[in-house]
């Protein structure tokens, strides 16, 4: 959408350690990332070093002037304003911090800020998982295309992000697309985070390897499932399974509203492998009705494609034509619907990027 724009929007990966600095042009990053330590309990420190982060960059960039800077940086904030709230991992961010507008005033250019989540899906929408789909389904022949993605990241929480035909749902309080507290299905008093995050396949593993006391990492507890380290492999693949499950259950009642392809980053992410069929399987199961009839709970059959076998299923196009009474002519009727599981084929950090320099972009030309 934005691969031959000129425009230029400075970037920002907050991560609790470090601040990475870049800027993006025409979807592609243009200038040599700056990294400079993160600080968390200094505010007037905090905001002297995303200053000097963005001048380094400005600098680098020479003649070609930017018109926004837009990133991700975690809640609970206004992000309409630009407002950063109480952040556990940032203390010096108590009572709420104008981020925005500071940099707005200090660099005189429109500051945009969202959640990972939301920048996520946007990225992924525009640039990654969607038209990668839709380009597969023009090649195979089929008539279909998709137009709405539910996006995910799978780490140290549960992030999810929605866009409809091109448009991020932000939402009017700034919630739209978050998942992280949705009813737990195995813990209903909980919410899904609790089973769908960093800690959760650490705390599952170890209640199925109660003779496992280390303290292993999600990337340990891959190893042990591929069978590649010593540990219980049963209990560090039933962790992953267990967190695709429950990860299906707040899909499914987000799909019951967006309707469209689901796409999975985030550092978990990398597990999929005994993820998404876990997740799939789910996605396809059946409710009830007090008549004893069996309804699936999603209306479309969802697919994994990652698998050469769920790509080329959900690839064939089963529509057929139907004549319209009277005249003759006929039109499609696509009697089957599908839904699609895939993983970032781009990466959660440059589908972060980019969505943030979409969103700066179509947020400037809706002005």
């Amino acid at each position: 959408m934005y691969e031959h724009d000129d425009r230029v929007v400075m970037t920002l990966d907050a991560g609790g350690t470090n601040f990475v600095f870049s800027a993006i042009q025409g979807c592609r990053e243009v200038v040599e990332p700056i990294r400079l330590d993160a600080v968390n309990d200094n505010i007037e420190r905090c905001l002297q070093v995303l200053v000097e982060g963005f001048r380094k960059v400005e600098a680098a960039l020479g003649d070609r002037k930017p018109v926004a800077i837009s990133f991700a940086f975690p809640g609970p904030a206004d992000y309409e304003h630009g407002i950063i709230g109480d952040l556990p991992n940032f203390p010096c961010f108590r009572g709420g911090v104008a981020m925005g507008p500071f940099l707005a005033d200090t660099f005189d250019i429109p500051v945009f800020i969202n959640n990972d989540g939301n920048l996520f899906a946007y990225g992924e929408a525009l640039a990654g998982a969607l038209p990668e789909i839709n380009a597969k389904l023009a090649e195979s022949g089929s008539s279909k295309r998709y137009k709405n993605l539910l996006g995910l990241t799978l780490g140290t929480g549960f992030g999810g992000g929605v866009v409809i035909d091109g448009n991020l749902l932000t939402g009017d309080n700034g919630c739209g697309g978050d998942v992280w507290l949705m009813r737990n299905v195995k813990y209903p008093e909980l919410i899904t985070e609790e089973s769908v995050s960093i800690r959760a396949v650490k705390r599952v593993y170890h209640e199925n390897a109660p003779e496992d006391n280390r303290d292993i990492s999600p990337k340990d507890i891959f190893v042990i499932a591929e069978g590649k380290a010593e540990g219980n492999m049963l209990a560090a693949r039933t962790a992953f399974a267990e967190l695709g499950r429950v990860a299906a259950d707040a899909v499914i009642h987000a799909l019951d509203i967006v309707d469209g392809i689901v796409v999975v980053g985030g550092g978990i992410a990398n597990n999929w492998k005994y993820i998404f069929p876990a997740m799939v399987e789910e996605m396809n199961s059946k409710l009830g009705a007090f008549s004893g009839a069996q309804f699936p709970c999603l209306q479309m059959k969802a697919f994994d494609l990652t698998t050469k076998e769920g790509m080329d299923e959900f690839l064939k196009d089963n529509s057929k034509m139907v004549t319209v009474l009277g005249t003759g002519r006929e039109v499609r009727y696509f009697n089957e619907m599908k839904t699609g599981v895939t993983f970032t084929h781009i990466g959660t950090s440059t589908a972060i990027s980019l969505g943030a320099y979409a969103y700066a972009l179509a947020q400037i030309d809706k002005q």
